[in-house]
């Protein structure tokens, strides 16, 4: 068996490892391979980057420079030179699965990437994808094209999805103590999958294909996104009612089986709750299935940011003023709390509304100090410091991402109007609004 070369390479700490896309994902699995003692090449298609990375500075707020600098002495290099694929034994790949506008699953970053290394590959490697997608991705689109090279897999390479499980800013679980799930196309490739990953995580969990490793990452986002979506039409129903939402979910946790507490928000963010399930919803119309309870969970989840506003905006009215002309105050941008990760970030579409119906817009955010260039949202704006007087300017404060390093004592005392989507602010007042 070919693959037995890899598998020892594996065990003695002497395979190369290869990481395509060095963002929430790819830089920490990155870092972990190196706590272990592998030669780590890291790959991506942006040179700004890579340059950081080189000179030992991080543009992740919760991995410091510190780490990049002593990886970079032990074994760890960052290019945009894909040639360098030729001295990797494994290739892992992290890159983004967006929508397209019409919510349907977009590959391109993928597709990209496996038509680039193709060139590169070679016998004894295994190469795995970890980006979330629809069932049947690893088995429909890569292996193919690994094939067209005349690469058998099972035999000359190795071929696994192993979905990735990040959650930037948890600091009760690490890449490391996070379970990991992977699925291979032959036994041989799960062998030689298993073999890598249980060098660097301490529980891995195997499945019998890639199709169940791929659907296994759907269902954990969709149950999140369903239950959301659940709750957040509670929350509508509650505030019609005059009842604290909030108040009303924290009861209902007393109980000690059969039920579960989810919060409800502005609407969701991340990489992975908003996107994933509609990866589902596309590959299910195949099989001529309506997924209804994803498509109204996302439904009532993308309805947030505008129901937020709509309050917002009531509010501001019954104090006699309008929306147009008036000036709101943004706290925290990030998609949740204690981090800076951007990405699908509820407060940047609540942004957004506000400023298309004529608000003057700032925002706080301790994790976000200069609004960062996006795909589709543009605003020149930078974190403001809070004080007293900076806060009792605003007409409005529209509390969006409750960041732990806020005084909301400090917010409260000195505020005109609070518009408080967390459910941060338990007492009942004028000033505080609950959204």
């Amino acid at each position: 068996m070919n693959m037995r070369i890899l598998i020892d390479k594996i065990n003695e700490n002497k395979a190369v490892i290869g990481i395509i896309g060095l963002g929430y994902v790819g830089l920490p699995l990155a870092l972990r391979f190196v706590e272990e003692n592998f030669s780590v090449i890291g790959f991506d298609i942006d040179e700004d980057k890579i340059n950081n990375l080189n000179n030992g500075k991080s543009y992740i707020e919760h991995i410091s420079s510190s780490l990049i600098s002593n990886a970079i002495e032990k074994s760890f290099i960052a290019t945009s030179n894909y040639a360098k694929i030729m001295d990797t034994d494994i290739l892992i790949i992290c890159v983004p699965t967006p929508l397209s506008k019409q919510r349907e699953p977009d590959l391109t970053y993928i597709l990209n990437t496996i038509e680039t290394i193709l060139p590169y590959l070679h016998k004894n490697q295994l190469l795995s994808l970890e980006s979330t997608t629809y069932p049947g991705t690893t088995e429909e689109i890569l292996k193919p094209k690994i094939e067209s090279i005349g690469l058998i897999i099972g035999t000359d390479i190795s071929l696994v999805f192993s979905p990735e499980r990040e959650d930037p800013g948890n600091i009760l679980y690490s890449t490391k103590s996070i379970p990991k799930i992977i699925g291979g196309i032959t036994k041989t490739c799960l062998e030689v999958g298993m073999t890598l990953y249980e060098k660097v995580i301490s529980s891995v969990v195997p499945v019998s294909s890639t199709r169940t490793a791929e659907m296994t990452k759907l269902l954990e986002n969709i149950h999140r996104a369903v239950n959301i979506g659940l709750v957040n039409e509670m929350k509508i129903v509650a505030d019609k009612m005059g009842i604290d939402i909030h108040e009303v979910i924290n009861a209902a946790a007393t109980k000690p089986f059969g039920f579960t507490p989810f919060y409800p928000g502005p609407g969701l963010g991340g990489h992975c709750i908003p996107i994933d399930p509609f990866y589902l919803t596309w590959k299910a119309r195949e099989y001529g299935i309506h997924t209804r309870f994803i498509e109204l969970a996302g439904e009532v989840n993308n309805s947030m940011p505008e129901w937020v506003i709509s309050k917002l905006s009531d509010a501001l009215n019954e104090r006699e003023k309008s929306l147009k002309g008036s000036k709101i105050l943004v706290l925290g941008i990030s998609y949740k709390k204690n981090i800076d990760d951007m990405r699908e970030s509820p407060s940047v579409r609540m942004m957004e509304l506000l400023r298309n119906k004529g608000a003057i817009l700032s925002y706080s955010d301790p994790h976000v100090p200069i609004f960062p260039k996006m795909r589709e949202h543009i605003f020149d704006l930078k974190s403001i410091h809070l004080n007293s007087d900076s806060i009792k300017s605003f007409d409005c404060i529209l509390l969006a991402t409750d960041h732990d390093a806020f005084n909301y004592e400090l917010i409260k005392n000195n505020s005109n109007l609070i518009i408080d989507t967390r459910g941060k602010y338990k007492e009942k007042t004028d000033k505080i609004v609950k959204a």
